[in-house]
């Protein structure tokens, strides 16, 4: 016997998949397979449901060579990470799969059908929406091509892998002299490129001058890379400032197709009158959003979370997900108690609650 609740099979003639067949019927599922994801469906199969996540196989920190910051697995490449967090939520249950969900809809009696992009279909009780974000770098030729290598935009993720190497800000938003300060942190070589920005202020000129940061006028052309390294910054005039690091801000914008899908509508985040990405609202303690049985975690409703921060939301989700739950398992329970006994009633109430770790009476068939 299996010690958790597993999926169920709902045999209505059809899952998508050219019309045969049963739709399964999950406790959760997870949409996105990243560390919020994963630390979601870990601490949901933990809790004896039955979950499915689907992931699309898209993290958006695959192109840096390693994640920083996680404690217990400091340095270790993005992709180890992510698969051993997927053996670990295996292990107690969770089926995991790739593809991509396309959308998700709210279902008459309760619950919600999820829609994938080859056309298969799978029900839930509750949703986590874990899908992260996408960066949108700024269109320099040549910072696409050294993304998470030599192009960054995080100190904490980043700064000390360049420390005491010479490092060049690319201002794209009011957010630069904030981002030159921050990075005078790691190293003393910093130059600010002033780019297609306004003109700094008296006292942020100053600031800078008092950490001895360089501004460099004119618009960047383009970065220098050679033997598969970034050595220098290019303006528009053909100088060249050496450089080994650029950091530039992206546009965070979230992956919000499924939850867009639900009436769920991204808002515009602002730092300084200047939009620096989108994000899904949610309770900031719970991840739970405006629709009801609809949890989301991770970047998709915090830009600026890190790994570890993202796995930690996941698991917050995941238990307040349990917990709305155990409530609608109570309740059923109650409602079937009030009711007049039969050994139906008491298999049907056995299902719902214990899947197949129930007990109870059930009907000679």
């Amino acid at each position: 016997m299996n010690d958790r609740n597993d999926g169920n099979d709902r045999n209505d003639g059809g899952n998508g998949n050219g019309g045969s067949g049963p739709v399964r019927r999950y406790d959760v599922v997870v949409v996105g397979g990243g560390a919020a994801g994963l630390g979601g469906a870990l601490t949901l199969a933990r809790a004896r449901r039955s979950v499915l996540v689907i992931d699309a196989g898209s993290p958006r920190n695959a192109p840096a060579a390693h994640a920083h910051n996680y404690l217990g697995r400091e340095g270790v490449p993005p992709l180890e990470l992510l698969a051993i967090g997927r053996e670990e939520a295996a292990g107690y249950g969770a089926e995991i799969v790739q593809g991509k969900a396309v959308s998700a809809e709210k279902l008459p009696g309760g619950g919600f059908r999820v829609v994938q992009e080859d056309g298969s279909e799978v029900e839930a009780r509750r949703l986590l929406v874990a899908t992260g974000l996408a960066d949108e770098l700024p269109p320099v030729p040549g910072l696409a091509g050294r993304w998470g290598a030599e192009v960054l935009h995080c100190p904490y993720c980043h700064g000390w892998e360049v420390r005491d190497r010479p490092v060049g800000i690319l201002a794209v938003s009011p957010m630069a002299v904030h981002q030159a300060l921050l990075w005078r942190q790691w190293t003393d070589d910093v130059v600010l490129f002033r780019h297609e920005q306004a003109d700094f202020g008296d006292e942020e000129y100053e600031r800078l001058a008092a950490r001895g940061i360089a501004v460099v006028d004119g618009e960047v052309a383009g970065v220098e890379v050679e033997d598969g390294r970034l050595t220098g910054v290019r303006l528009a005039d053909g100088t060249v400032v050496p450089r080994e690091a650029v950091v530039v801000q992206p546009r965070f914008t979230v992956r919000s197709g499924v939850l867009e899908s639900l009436g769920l509508v991204p808002a515009a985040m602002e730092t300084g009158g200047h939009v620096i990405g989108s994000y899904i609202a949610s309770d900031p303690a719970s991840g739970a959003t405006e629709v009801p049985g609809v949890w989301v975690a991770g970047n998709v409703t915090n830009l600026m979370e890190q790994v570890i921060g993202s796995a930690a939301a996941g698991l917050k989700a995941a238990s307040s997900i349990n917990m709305d739950l155990i409530t609608e398992d109570t309740a059923r329970a109650v409602e079937a108690r009030r009711s007049p006994f039969s050994a139906e009633a008491e298999r049907q109430v056995s299902e719902r609650v214990l899947g197949d770790a129930r007990h109870g009476l059930t009907e000679n068939r």
